[in-house]
């Protein structure tokens, strides 16, 4: 079995510190797809022993925001950071690595992370623009039709099952029907498969993503946000998907939770 874990960490350190090695200890993946890293490559593989993974990182802008990584036990063979796009600042991130099966094939796996952005600010617009980029570049590896897994933060909610609140979210980033309809085009027209949600149920939820503040962790009261988008040929052999939610609030090492998904690989 293959296991892929996607999890935005809000800071590598930060999320050590409240006991993300012991996670990590226990689940095991082998790759780990990392979202919101905040923190250089030597920071990255201070708490990713070097010598256990093979390691690529693509940083934020902005010293100490966005950052996506892969980590991964099986050896990477080729990296490709960013889209090409030449755009500044953190609308999006986007790491893509080869890594190479035990019995020879290749896996193409990604991490990316989308900003929350902002009704009526220009942030909106750059998430709208960098969503176009992400969605030329799904194209491209669904036509090319191998076995590819795109995980990571979109910051969006695909549908009223994947948000606890979602009438008090309409007008809101996250839940736009502009932001959505990436996602309509992404699965229904390019091919890509929802693992989360083909695997894990009709919902509502399993959310992987919750408020520190107020009671929005214990209430349940959150949004699935956090992905993995599987190319055809891997979903056919994509056999269950687990939100890791800690036990209590107390417990958690991130307002995210991890996605892993075992595959028959």
């Amino acid at each position: 079995m293959l296991s892929v874990a996607t999890v935005n960490v809000n800071g590598i350190r930060a999320a050590f510190r409240r006991g993300m090695g012991q996670w990590l200890d226990k689940r095991q993946p082998d790759v780990l797809l990392l979202q919101e890293v905040r923190g250089s490559d030597e920071i990255l593989a201070d708490h990713l022993d070097p010598a256990g993974w093979d390691l690529a990182h693509e940083a934020g802008a902005a010293k100490g925001r966005a950052g996506v990584a892969i980590a991964s036990r099986l050896p990477m063979t080729a990296v490709r950071v960013g889209l090409g796009t030449g755009a500044t600042g953190d609308a999006g991130r986007w790491v893509e690595a080869d890594v190479t099966l035990p019995d020879g094939r290749t896996l193409t796996v990604v991490s990316v992370y989308l900003h929350s952005a902002t009704v009526g600010t220009p942030s909106l617009e750059e998430k709208y623009a960098f969503c176009e980029h992400v969605g030329a570049r799904l194209r491209e590896l669904a036509q090319a039709g191998g076995l590819a897994v795109v995980g990571g933060d979109l910051n969006i909610a695909h549908r009223e099952v994947d948000i606890k609140n979602w009438k008090g979210n309409l007008a809101n980033a996250g839940f736009l029907p502009q932001e959505r309809a990436y996602l309509d085009h992404w699965f229904d027209e390019l091919g890509w498969h929802d693992l989360g949600r083909e695997l894990g149920g009709e919902g509502p939820g399993p959310y992987t993503w919750w408020s520190w503040r107020g009671k929005a962790f214990d209430n349940d009261a959150g949004w699935r946000i956090d992905y993995q988008l599987a190319s055809a040929p891997l979903a056919e052999v994509a056999v269950a998907a687990t939100v890791d939610r800690a036990p209590s609030y107390a417990e958690r090492f991130s307002d995210h939770a991890p996605l892993v998904v075992e595959f028959d690989a």
